[in-house]
């Protein structure tokens, strides 16, 4: 969602990327939604891949794998010089790097027990929360309103309800939302990606000691390993690269915009590859709460100075931390 990508308003206006500026080019245009496309199909393809790893290592072997390959790419990509940090610096980088070891975890063991369109939709509560946070406007109560009676179809009462995996669900969608907010104190305090990698290596370093006992005593196939890797690849480095180079493309507003429809990958992605199947009412659900965040990311006031791009800034200033449609 793009309430993670809004500058400080004390931040330096930076020099966005001619794609961006230019309207007229439709075909950059149509290059930023196909990279959208990609990204979101991508992280959901992976978070179903991972789950086929599960029977063999579990959630937590197959999110230790993933937390290797997000530190491996955010570090080559972010080139973190973690000796120069300040003790101001280094507290929220250790507390993103707490929300990295607990947002992938509690969703893939969520997506373990209740689906991956249920477990992705309600994670999906974590950034519509806070963009809905502190408004004062009639669409977003009324927003609010519809997404609660969805949350409450989703959650109801079934002989099947399994309540452990909603509350996973919904301790990643409270991980989802920490992650914006902590993403936007990096972002003002580290230039660059050198809060989110480093972050994401001391999140990696957490899982050495609990992914090596976990592969060593459930002894993985080949094919348990490849998903994992799979999952960290399609689920990480993928959309972590295609968000930014989309940015490049498309207005942020519009990319909040579309990654709106997320859920709904997630359950066309669940039924197709895992035969997970939703009835009428969750699919009536899902449709509600996507609809509630594209109305309440399109209307929400933009500051009055540009917006920072990905790779193309002053040397002022830090460039922007990977848009939180990304979860490393």
């Amino acid at each position: 969602m793009v309430v993670g990508m809004q500058s400080d308003s004390s931040a330096v206006s930076v020099v966005p990327a001619p794609a961006a500026l230019d309207d007229g080019r439709g075909s950059g245009r149509l290059g930023g939604v196909a990279l959208m496309l990609g990204s979101g199909l991508s992280n959901q393809t992976g978070a179903a891949i991972a789950a086929l790893a599960f029977p063999v290592i579990g959630p937590v072997g197959v999110v230790a794998v993933r937390q290797w390959v997000a530190a491996a790419v955010l570090g080559a990509v972010g080139r973190p010089r973690p000796a120069r940090f300040t003790a101001a610096q280094w507290r929220p980088v250790l507390e993103l790097a707490l929300v990295f070891a607990g947002m992938n975890l509690s969703l893939y063991a969520a997506i373990e027990r209740i689906g991956l369109g249920l477990a992705v939709t309600l994670e999906f509560l974590g950034p519509l929360t806070v963009a809905l946070a502190g408004s004062r406007r009639r669409s977003d109560l009324v927003a609010a309103v519809a997404v609660a009676g969805s949350v409450a179809v989703l959650t109801r009462p079934t002989p099947s309800t399994d309540y452990v995996g909603i509350g996973l669900a919904l301790l990643a969608a409270v991980c989802w939302g920490c992650y914006i907010l902590l993403n936007r104190t990096v972002g003002t305090r580290l230039p660059g990606l050198e809060g989110s990698a480093t972050a994401a290596a001391v999140s990696g370093a957490l899982y050495l000691p609990v992914g090596a006992w976990v592969l060593w005593h459930q002894r993985p196939t080949l094919a348990a390993l490849g998903c994992a890797l799979a999952a960290g690849v399609l689920s990480s480095a993928v959309p972590f690269l295609a968000d930014l180079m989309a940015l490049r493309r498309v207005p942020a507003q519009f990319f909040g915009v579309f990654m709106s429809v997320n859920p709904v990958f997630a359950a066309l992605v669940g039924l197709v590859v895992l035969g997970q199947h939703l009835d009428g009412l969750a699919w009536l659900a899902i449709a509600v709460i996507v609809g509630a965040n594209t109305i309440v990311v399109s209307t929400t006031h933009r500051p009055t100075h540009r917006r920072s791009t990905p790779g193309v800034c002053s040397s002022s200033t830090p460039t922007p931390t990977p848009p939180p449609s990304t979860q490393l």
